[in-house]
């Protein structure tokens, strides 16, 4: 087998870290792997494959060796360096916003679109979190019964904001226990056993800019720019794992047991939902499962050809690093 040069950027985040387990755990073809983040991280030893390696910061020609790039870095960060990549001779797959809605970069789940990979132009874009669940649910819906409207509302965990936002929920709770005063400085209120509508900027529609990621890509990826979708995203106090609330009207009538069957048969999706066991998705579940699973489907008596589920899925792996290591297998 072929082995191949990679380098995963922004190696000291939640996500880059992420990226370096499953890549060590998928017995990826690595031959040398470069680990580089800021300059602050730079001189840190991260283990893979039982040998510690040192992390670098970028510099002119750091990226003239390697074949893939995986880059989980700032949107802004991306659109400097990831041309700087490409140019000296690297394919990026690319975690952040930054390229995701050009219409010269693929914007990929292997699951259902790994056919864009090849139309590369150096650039392939990781999507939103919140879009590859969502996405991995609804395309056997959407392929056997069109989508005439889908309603979502995410409930996402803190660790989509990065380490920091981690540390805060750890520290808020831990300060409501001892009767301290708690302390937000990533998020603009408290996050500790508190619901904040609102994840990242918002926009001149009065949507986040969270939203209109999830409505933007998920048209992108079924490659159907008229399907009517409307989003809220709402960061909840859970450390990982997040869950979306699905109302899809088909543009045909439908069976449940019919979209039950298609669901389970979907690559990578797993179907949890029995009721009469109290069997259905939760974050806890998905903390060390790849699989995005989906569950309460259920008929919306209230709109003809109208249906509810529930979807949950590691958002650090299916939802980011998984999904990019895939995406890399795919190609090579």
């Amino acid at each position: 087998m072929s082995k191949y040069n990679l380098a995963v950027v922004g190696a000291t985040g939640a996500v880059g870290q992420e990226i370096i387990e499953i890549l060590e755990e998928r017995k990826f073809p690595v031959d040398n792997l470069k680990l580089i983040a800021s300059k602050k991280s730079e001189g840190k030893k991260i283990t893979f494959l039982n040998r510690k390696i040192k992390v670098e910061s970028i510099e002119n020609g750091i990226f003239e060796d390697i074949d893939i790039a995986l880059f989980s870095i700032d949107s802004n960060l991306s659109k400097k360096y990831a041309p700087q990549a490409v140019k000296e001779g690297a394919v990026v797959i690319d975690n952040s916003n930054a390229f995701r809605m050009d219409d010269s970069v693929p914007l990929v789940v292997p699951e259902i679109n790994a056919n864009k990979i090849n139309e590369h132009q150096g650039i392939i874009a990781n999507p939103n979190c919140s879009t590859i669940q969502l996405v991995m649910a609804i395309k056997p819906i959407f392929k056997k019964y069109g989508l005439k409207r889908v309603i979502v509302n995410t409930y996402q965990a803190v660790s989509g904001t990065g380490k920091r936002a981690i540390s805060e929920l750890e520290q808020q709770i831990k300060d409501y226990i001892d009767k301290n005063e708690i302390k937000s400085e990533v998020y603009p209120y408290q996050i500790s056993f508190n619901l904040l509508p609102h994840i990242d900027e918002f926009q001149e529609n009065k949507y986040t800019k969270e939203e209109m990621k999830v409505v933007k890509e998920t048209r992108k990826i079924l490659d159907d720019k008229e399907i009517p979708i409307t989003a809220t995203a709402v960061r909840v106090p859970v450390f990982n794992g997040h869950g979306e609330s699905v109302n899809i009207e088909t543009e045909v009538s439908y069976l449940i047991d019919d979209i039950k069957n298609s669901i389970d048969k979907m690559e990578n999706v797993k179907l949890v939902d029995n009721i009469n066991e109290n069997k259905y998705p939760m974050p806890i579940m998905v903390e060390n499962e790849d699989e995005v699973m989906v569950g309460r489907i259920r008929r919306d008596y209230s709109k003809k050809n109208a249906l509810n589920m529930w979807i949950v899925a590691n958002n650090l792996r299916k939802g980011a690093a998984l999904n990019a290591v895939q995406i890399a297998e795919k190609m090579i």
